[in-house]
């Protein structure tokens, strides 16, 4: 999968279905290309020797020879190249101006684990095959280690950079990113996900310009605002066709990607840890590793690229025991009773929850300290008596009893002032003397930079997790950081904190899955607000908004599903009108849009008439039947809501012997048109029966003449149908 032509110096990388290629030349690592595979590789790098006014020529005697001009692999700042670098070091002189060049590699099988960090892995080194690439710096000894990964099944190379001072001073890391190609056009649309909370995952698309395109995080976190992701799309390229050359950083701190078209029209695309308010003092002898991006290349258009990533992730990514196995159906009881629990009325939610076939009972927040109100008691991880007399260890024996697993949730990263934890530790949050500690949701952050706060998180979390017999816990995190600075750190490293605080996040997180295997764990903040692959190494589902309308769900599950697998997404049914929008929809169009990921219910069952519990009991049967092909079959999407008044998806199961199609209409239409919906994924040369009607079709058929929707009147319809192989 990774060759080296010792005379000519290069690199050729393949993967399933693409080729990638590096090349040394006068010391510098050039990137050559990134396509379709390729069996060989003959262009010869002269060719891209051009004399360029005012280019400055890194070799006198090879007119053309700029680093201005030339396609790097990791360019350095300031010996050359105006363009943005991938890395930027300060020396102790205050100089910035780093010159690396090729000095060995290592080609082995296998993948090796990151350094504090979460990656994709392998479970046998026969699925993928490395190679180290050396760059040094021969002034200050810094060496930079650029670690390709080429996976066997899947069309994906990953990247990581590891830098290690060699040197015998110390040196100061201002820009480290984690990847940097170098495309020679700008013939590229540029895909990217924003949002907010509560609309998470919008989809943006726009043509490159001849300028810089930035998304980025600055806030502590992954965030809603952006997604640690962007694609390039070839002119033209669509759902199921055309190329695509996607980034992806597993990491949840702040990060940038930056895509910049020069005045020669290349592009140079980056991505890693946000250099704002960022810099690593590097001693000599120690090293820094920076995050891992993965990089899919699709000639199937997205279609390819979202099944590289909904598989990759599901299982290379995620783990533990709940990887392969199907997830339960929850209740959640936060929008039943928010703050006003008690032992009575959550009994009384489980006994509803188990007669309508309901398999997890989850007590969400306000069960700790004197939570009241979103104003106390973070830190204190300790059962409120006044509303659990008898402890978790027995309420959870009762929910058992019932016939229901139990899970419980926690916010292990902040602490509120009104809490005893703050009260003995005012030190152990974010903070900068002389500065006001900025409250947001009546709230701090803990300072994770700090091995004694990181120890405290998981015992406190260690304690209740072994007190009672707890199936499931949703990890939360309501804020993002300010006042980013840390008691413990010296001056000249104040701006690793943020840093710091995700290694702290990852090795309590590393602690807890490890010692309690069991427990599916489930990551939120505020819904979607750290929602990324590096959060989905440790905890296999997220909840993907707190935004539950069906109709704005439509959007957000549909941008979520570009990257990660409908398995990861957590989705619920709610009240009506809705908490967060005040929609009121049916409860079939709320079921079919939570029922198309990780299904469960977020209501108060007690309150409900008895039809509305006959449907949800209907619903919870259906889903039951279709859980597998919805959390471990292929996800299609064939109607964006972004672009019409509708959304079709589509799952098929992994031997396509069964597909279910899910339709919805946001408003009705006075004068619909006559509507046909295709499938996609199925054997065309097979016949599949409608289960609802018995009617048979031809797989061809229903791809490409499709299925006729009723015409029915009336805003946020929803409807179903499901297809298995015809026998006969």
């Amino acid at each position: 999968m990774i060759h080296f032509d010792e005379q000519k110096k290069l690199f050729h990388l393949q993967s399933k279905e693409s080729s990638y290629v590096m090349e040394v030349v006068k010391g510098y690592l050039l990137h050559r290309y990134w396509g379709g595979k390729i069996s060989t590789f003959r262009t010869p790098a002269n060719r891209l020797f051009i004399k360029r006014s005012f280019a400055p020529y890194a070799d006198p005697d090879q007119p053309g020879f700029s680093l201005s001009t030339l396609p790097l692999e990791y360019p350095a700042y300031g010996n050359g190249d105006y363009r943005h670098p991938a890395c930027q070091v300060q020396l102790t002189n205050g100089a910035t101006v780093s010159d690396l060049r090729y000095l060995d590699h290592r080609i082995y099988k296998g993948k090796a684990k990151l350094s504090g960090l979460p990656a994709t892995y392998v479970e046998d080194d026969n699925e993928a095959e490395s190679v180290d690439i050396r760059l040094k710096d021969a002034l200050t000894g810094l060496v930079v280690t650029l670690t390709y990964n080429v996976f066997r099944d899947f069309d994906v190379i990953t990247r990581s950079a590891r830098f290690e001072n060699k040197g015998s001073d110390p040196v100061k890391l201002l820009r480290t990113l984690s990847a940097n190609v170098d495309f020679r056009d700008n013939r590229f649309d540029l895909l990217t996900f924003y949002g907010s909370h509560n609309n998470e995952r919008n989809v943006s698309r726009h043509s490159l310009q001849k300028e810089t395109s930035v998304i980025e995080s600055a806030r502590g976190a992954s965030s809603p605002q952006h997604d640690p992701f962007f694609a390039l799309l070839r002119k033209g390229a669509g759902e199921d066709y055309g190329e695509v050359f996607a980034f992806s950083l597993v990491y949840s701190g702040n990060f940038s990607a930056q895509i910049e078209v020069d005045q020669y029209r290349t592009t140079r695309a980056s991505i890693g840890i946000n250099p704002f308010d960022f810099s690593w003092k590097l001693d000599p002898g120690e090293f820094f590793q920076t995050p891992e991006v993965v990089m899919v290349y699709s000639g199937r258009g997205l279609e390819g690229m979202s099944h590289t990533f909904h598989c990759l992730y599901r299982s290379r990514l995620a783990r533990g025991a709940f990887r392969d196995r199907l997830r339960p159906i929850l209740i959640n009881s936060w929008e039943s009773t928010y703050f006003k629990l008690n032992e009575q009325k959550l009994l009384a939610i489980a006994e509803e929850a188990k007669k309508v076939g309901i398999e997890l009972f989850v007590l969400d927040d306000g069960w700790f300290g004197h939570r009241d109100n979103a104003r106390s008691s973070l830190g204190d991880w300790v059962v409120d008596k006044r509303k659990l007399p008898h402890g978790l260890g027995w309420l959870s024996k009762r929910i058992h009893a019932i016939g229901l697993a139990f899970g419980l949730w926690f916010e292990p990263e902040m602490v509120s002032p009104d809490s005893e934890l703050y009260r003995r530790h005012p030190d152990w949050c974010l903070h900068v003397p002389g500065r006001p500690r900025t409250l947001s949701r009546f709230q701090l952050v803990l300072d994770l930079s700090r091995k004694e706060v990181c120890h405290y998180i998981v015992d406190s979390v260690s304690k209740i997790l072994s007190e009672a017999d707890i199936q499931y816990v949703k990890w939360d995190m309501n804020r993002h950081m300010t006042e980013i600075g840390s008691a413990v750190l010296p001056s000249d490293r104040q701006r690793e904190t943020a840093h710091r605080y995700m290694l702290g996040l990852y090795s309590i997180l590393d602690t807890l899955t490890a010692r309690f295997p069991d427990i599916l764990f489930e990551n939120c903040s505020s819904g979607g607000g750290r929602f990324d692959p590096g959060m989905l190494y440790y905890m296999p589902q997220t909840w993907t908004s707190d935004n539950t309308d069906a109709v704005s769900r439509l959007k957000i599950q549909y941008g979520t599903s570009f990257i990660y697998p409908p398995v990861a997404m957590g989705a619920h049914v709610s009240a009506v009108p809705n908490h967060q929008v005040g929609r009121l929809t049916s409860l079939d169009i709320r079921g079919h849009v939570a029922m198309s990921a990780n299904f469960g219910y977020e209501l108060d069952l007690t309150r409900l008439t008895d039809q509305e519990k006959e449907i949800i009991r209907k619903q919870v049967a259906f889903y039951k039947e279709i859980r597998p092909m919805i959390q471990f079959g292929k996800f299609y999407r064939i109607e964006s809501p972004f672009e019409e008044n509708e959304a079709v998806w589509s799952f098929v199961s992994e031997d396509r012997s069964e597909t279910i199609l899910f339709y919805f209409r946001v408003l009705a239409d006075p004068a619909p048109p006559v509507r046909f919906v295709t499938f996609k994924g199925l054997d065309s040369s097979a016949l599949y029966e409608n289960v609802a009607t018995g009617e048979v079709f031809g797989g061809d058929e229903l791809m490409h003449v499709g299925i006729l929707i009723p015409a029915e009147k009336g805003d946020f319809r929803s409807y179903v149908l499901r297809f298995r192989k015809n026998s006969r």
